[in-house]
């Protein structure tokens, strides 16, 4: 017997449970979405690895899944040989949950932006996290180096064509939103502390204290 919940959203929306259900409905991939598979750093996928000032990287560990944005100079990203890619790890907010997830669950993946451009570059592999202080120093910027570095070997690399950033208008200028629309940091933060935390103050010193802790 199904002893699922009135609560549960499958009850209203019932779920797709196998491949096949899926595939009954979306057919066969064409030769386009799966011959731009590469298990290795082309040239051309390299040119965008080094064009992309932001990545998301994913990873998987006990406590489930997490999804982390990085971003910094165009190729922060580095190119160490056709299957291996270097990721400093900036400053950040010390919560450390990829690497948390890294140390325990070696699968990540990345998906790189390039501003301007309509196509995605998505990366699944396996990755570590060191400590090593030549290459940390080899990332110095104004003086300041990551505390660590994740080493990715790639397993596969492939373009994402461009509807999900045509259909967004993410690169339009006329489609950005309003600042002043939106809830800032200080504001979620004293809606969930009682004001305990966050508040004006907060967003008043977060750029100055942005700036200074920038690398």
């Amino acid at each position: 017997m199904d002893a699922r919940s009135p609560d549960d959203p499958r009850t209203a929306f019932p779920a797709l449970d196998t491949v096949e259900a899926l595939e009954a409905i979306y057919g066969v991939p064409n030769d386009a979405s799966t011959e731009k598979v590469a298990h290795w750093i082309t040239p051309p996928y390299s040119t965008l690895i080094e064009k992309s000032p932001f990545a998301a990287l994913a990873t998987v560990g006990p406590e489930g899944l997490d999804c982390s944005p990085r971003g910094d100079v165009p190729g922060f990203i580095r190119v160490h040989d056709d299957t291996t890619l270097l990721i400093p790890d900036r400053r950040g907010n010390n919560r450390i949950d990829s690497l948390r997830n890294v140390v325990r669950d070696p699968r990540i993946a990345l998906m790189l932006l390039i501003p301007g451009s309509i196509n995605a570059l998505r990366i699944n592999g396996r990755g570590y996290v060191t400590a090593d202080e030549a290459l940390r120093m080899s990332f110095d910027v104004e003086g300041k180096a990551p505390r660590t570095v994740i080493v990715m070997t790639v397993e596969e690399i492939y373009f994402q064509c461009g509807r999900a950033l045509i259909r967004s208008g993410l690169w339009d200028p006329s489609k950005q939103i309003a600042q002043d629309t939106l809830p800032t940091p200080g504001e979620i933060l004293a809606s969930m502390t009682a004001g305990r935390v966050g508040g004006e103050a907060y967003d008043r010193a977060w750029p100055e204290r942005a700036k200074a802790s920038m690398w």
